[in-house]
Protein backbone atom coordinates (compact mmCIF):
# COMPACT_ATOMS: atom_id res chain seq x y z
CA UNK A 1 0.00 0.00 0.00
CA UNK A 2 1.40 3.49 -1.20
CA UNK A 3 2.38 5.25 1.84
CA UNK A 4 0.24 8.67 2.89
CA UNK A 5 1.95 11.81 2.04
CA UNK A 6 2.36 13.88 5.55
CA UNK A 7 1.38 17.31 4.24
CA UNK A 8 2.78 20.58 6.82
CA UNK A 9 3.42 24.71 6.09
CA UNK A 10 6.08 23.84 3.36
CA UNK A 11 2.79 22.30 0.84
CA UNK A 12 0.65 26.00 1.99
CA UNK A 13 -0.10 28.08 -0.38
CA UNK A 14 -2.54 30.68 1.03
CA UNK A 15 -0.63 31.25 5.21
CA UNK A 16 -4.23 32.29 6.18
CA UNK A 17 -2.89 31.66 9.93
CA UNK A 18 -1.57 34.60 9.12
CA UNK A 19 -3.63 37.29 7.51
CA UNK A 20 -7.49 35.93 7.81
CA UNK A 21 -7.78 37.01 4.39
CA UNK A 22 -7.72 33.43 2.77
CA UNK A 23 -9.00 29.69 2.86
CA UNK A 24 -6.83 27.57 5.00
CA UNK A 25 -6.09 24.30 2.81
CA UNK A 26 -7.41 21.11 3.71
CA UNK A 27 -4.39 19.51 5.18
CA UNK A 28 -3.67 23.12 7.53
CA UNK A 29 -1.80 22.43 11.09
CA UNK A 30 -4.31 25.21 12.30
CA UNK A 31 -7.69 23.94 11.09
CA UNK A 32 -6.04 20.40 12.11
CA UNK A 33 -4.57 21.04 15.38
CA UNK A 34 -4.16 18.56 18.31
CA UNK A 35 -6.24 20.51 20.76
CA UNK A 36 -3.84 19.17 23.72
CA UNK A 37 -0.78 19.77 21.69
CA UNK A 38 -2.46 23.57 21.51
CA UNK A 39 -3.17 23.87 25.40
CA UNK A 40 0.00 22.53 26.43
CA UNK A 41 1.89 25.37 24.59
CA UNK A 42 -0.66 27.97 25.29
CA UNK A 43 0.24 27.15 28.90
CA UNK A 44 4.39 27.61 28.73
CA UNK A 45 3.32 31.39 27.79
CA UNK A 46 1.02 31.63 30.77
CA UNK A 47 3.00 30.78 33.65
CA UNK A 48 3.22 34.15 35.27
CA UNK A 49 6.99 33.58 36.72
CA UNK A 50 8.09 31.20 33.45
CA UNK A 51 10.95 32.24 31.35
CA UNK A 52 8.83 30.85 28.49
CA UNK A 53 6.73 33.78 29.24
CA UNK A 54 9.05 36.44 29.74
CA UNK A 55 10.85 35.58 26.77
CA UNK A 56 7.33 35.17 24.53
CA UNK A 57 6.26 38.62 25.82
CA UNK A 58 10.06 40.36 25.21
CA UNK A 59 9.89 38.82 21.77
CA UNK A 60 6.69 40.62 20.78
CA UNK A 61 7.02 43.67 22.51
CA UNK A 62 10.52 44.26 20.53
CA UNK A 63 8.85 43.34 17.42
CA UNK A 64 5.75 45.88 17.60
CA UNK A 65 7.88 48.86 19.04
CA UNK A 66 10.53 48.34 16.82
CA UNK A 67 9.49 46.72 14.06
CA UNK A 68 12.03 47.65 11.10
CA UNK A 69 13.28 50.05 12.91
CA UNK A 70 16.38 48.04 14.76
CA UNK A 71 19.23 45.76 13.50
CA UNK A 72 20.00 42.17 14.85
CA UNK A 73 22.72 43.73 17.08
CA UNK A 74 20.13 46.27 18.92
CA UNK A 75 17.61 44.22 18.77
CA UNK A 76 19.34 41.40 21.25
CA UNK A 77 20.12 44.33 23.22
CA UNK A 78 16.60 45.14 23.56
CA UNK A 79 16.09 41.65 24.02
CA UNK A 80 18.34 41.08 26.80
CA UNK A 81 17.14 44.03 28.89
CA UNK A 82 13.95 42.93 28.37
CA UNK A 83 14.38 39.53 29.87
CA UNK A 84 16.63 40.66 32.74
CA UNK A 85 19.82 39.46 31.15
CA UNK A 86 23.04 40.66 33.17
CA UNK A 87 26.06 38.63 31.37
CA UNK A 88 26.12 37.97 28.13
CA UNK A 89 28.12 34.63 26.46
CA UNK A 90 29.35 34.76 23.20
CA UNK A 91 30.15 31.45 21.60
CA UNK A 92 32.12 32.40 18.36
CA UNK A 93 33.28 30.81 15.19
CA UNK A 94 37.15 31.59 15.55
CA UNK A 95 37.00 33.15 11.95
CA UNK A 96 34.66 35.63 13.30
CA UNK A 97 36.34 36.46 16.62
CA UNK A 98 37.42 40.02 15.53
CA UNK A 99 33.89 40.90 14.51
CA UNK A 100 32.83 38.88 18.33
CA UNK A 101 34.95 41.20 20.24
CA UNK A 102 33.43 44.21 17.96
CA UNK A 103 29.68 43.23 19.55
CA UNK A 104 32.04 42.46 23.13
CA UNK A 105 32.50 45.97 22.97
CA UNK A 106 28.51 47.10 22.04
CA UNK A 107 27.43 44.91 24.73
CA UNK A 108 29.79 46.47 27.69
CA UNK A 109 29.52 50.02 26.68
CA UNK A 110 25.62 48.81 27.13
CA UNK A 111 26.24 47.99 30.51
CA UNK A 112 26.25 43.84 30.60
CA UNK A 113 28.69 41.90 31.46
CA UNK A 114 30.64 39.59 28.80
CA UNK A 115 31.84 36.08 28.55
CA UNK A 116 33.22 34.83 25.45
CA UNK A 117 34.91 31.17 24.30
CA UNK A 118 35.71 30.33 20.62
CA UNK A 119 35.32 27.59 18.96
CA UNK A 120 38.69 26.22 19.11
CA UNK A 121 38.86 26.38 22.72
CA UNK A 122 41.06 23.00 24.37
CA UNK A 123 42.63 23.36 21.20
CA UNK A 124 42.72 19.31 20.47
CA UNK A 125 43.40 17.78 17.18
CA UNK A 126 40.47 16.33 15.53
CA UNK A 127 41.96 13.13 14.97
CA UNK A 128 41.44 13.06 18.87
CA UNK A 129 37.76 12.69 17.93
CA UNK A 130 38.24 9.58 15.35
CA UNK A 131 38.36 11.85 12.27
CA UNK A 132 40.74 10.76 9.27
CA UNK A 133 43.66 12.67 8.65
CA UNK A 134 42.34 12.84 4.95
CA UNK A 135 39.04 14.44 6.00
CA UNK A 136 40.99 17.40 6.85
CA UNK A 137 41.29 20.25 5.76
CA UNK A 138 44.84 19.98 5.26
CA UNK A 139 45.86 16.94 5.61
CA UNK A 140 48.79 16.01 7.82
CA UNK A 141 48.93 19.50 9.80
CA UNK A 142 47.55 19.93 13.02
CA UNK A 143 43.95 21.20 12.87
CA UNK A 144 42.23 22.25 16.04
CA UNK A 145 38.66 20.80 15.99
CA UNK A 146 35.66 22.65 16.80
CA UNK A 147 34.28 22.34 20.35
CA UNK A 148 31.33 23.72 21.08
CA UNK A 149 30.79 21.51 23.79
CA UNK A 150 33.34 23.03 25.90
CA UNK A 151 32.15 26.00 24.56
CA UNK A 152 28.90 25.60 26.13
CA UNK A 153 30.66 24.24 29.31
CA UNK A 154 32.01 27.44 29.80
CA UNK A 155 29.58 29.75 29.56
CA UNK A 156 27.43 27.12 31.73
CA UNK A 157 30.44 28.14 34.51
CA UNK A 158 30.66 31.62 33.63
CA UNK A 159 26.39 31.66 34.51
CA UNK A 160 25.27 33.26 31.51
CA UNK A 161 21.66 34.72 31.45
CA UNK A 162 21.84 34.56 27.49
CA UNK A 163 23.94 33.08 25.16
CA UNK A 164 24.44 34.51 21.40
CA UNK A 165 25.64 32.63 18.62
CA UNK A 166 28.27 34.32 16.33
CA UNK A 167 28.47 32.02 13.13
CA UNK A 168 29.31 28.29 14.56
CA UNK A 169 29.46 25.70 11.93
CA UNK A 170 26.64 23.81 11.00
CA UNK A 171 25.62 20.88 13.33
CA UNK A 172 28.25 22.69 16.23
CA UNK A 173 25.96 24.93 16.52
CA UNK A 174 23.53 22.47 17.48
CA UNK A 175 25.55 20.48 19.78
CA UNK A 176 26.53 24.30 21.09
CA UNK A 177 22.18 24.66 21.61
CA UNK A 178 21.78 21.41 23.33
CA UNK A 179 24.47 21.68 25.89
CA UNK A 180 24.08 25.58 27.18
CA UNK A 181 21.38 25.71 29.95
CA UNK A 182 20.89 29.41 29.44
CA UNK A 183 18.55 30.90 26.31
CA UNK A 184 20.56 30.96 23.00
CA UNK A 185 20.08 33.34 20.36
CA UNK A 186 22.14 34.13 17.01
CA UNK A 187 23.41 37.23 15.92
CA UNK A 188 25.73 35.54 13.13
CA UNK A 189 24.85 32.46 11.00
CA UNK A 190 27.74 31.09 9.23
CA UNK A 191 27.81 30.85 4.83
CA UNK A 192 31.60 31.09 4.14
CA UNK A 193 30.39 31.30 0.58
CA UNK A 194 27.73 33.97 0.93
CA UNK A 195 29.47 36.26 3.33
CA UNK A 196 27.13 34.66 5.96
CA UNK A 197 23.95 35.73 4.50
CA UNK A 198 22.35 32.37 3.52
CA UNK A 199 18.83 33.24 2.27
CA UNK A 200 20.76 34.70 -0.75
CA UNK A 201 21.23 31.18 -1.86
CA UNK A 202 17.17 30.85 -1.41
CA UNK A 203 16.12 34.26 -3.49
CA UNK A 204 18.72 32.66 -6.00
CA UNK A 205 16.60 29.74 -6.75
CA UNK A 206 15.45 31.23 -9.91
CA UNK A 207 18.64 32.22 -11.49
CA UNK A 208 22.40 31.92 -10.34
CA UNK A 209 21.38 29.13 -7.48
CA UNK A 210 19.18 27.25 -9.41
CA UNK A 211 21.28 24.32 -8.86
CA UNK A 212 19.50 23.72 -5.33
CA UNK A 213 16.67 22.21 -7.06
CA UNK A 214 18.51 19.54 -8.53
CA UNK A 215 19.15 16.30 -6.22
CA UNK A 216 22.89 15.85 -5.25
CA UNK A 217 24.47 13.87 -3.01
CA UNK A 218 27.02 15.92 -1.14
Amino acid sequence: MKKKKELSCAECGTLNCHKHDSRYPKFCLTTNVDEQMLEESLACYKEEEGMDRKIALAAADIEGKYYGQLTRVEEILAFARRIGAKKIGIASCVGLAAESKIFAEILKVNGFDVFMAICKVGSRDKCDIGLEEEQKIRPNTFEPMCNPILQAKYLNKAKTDLNVIMGLCVGHDSLFIKYAKATTTYLVVKDRVLGHNPIAALHLTQTYYKKLLTPKAY
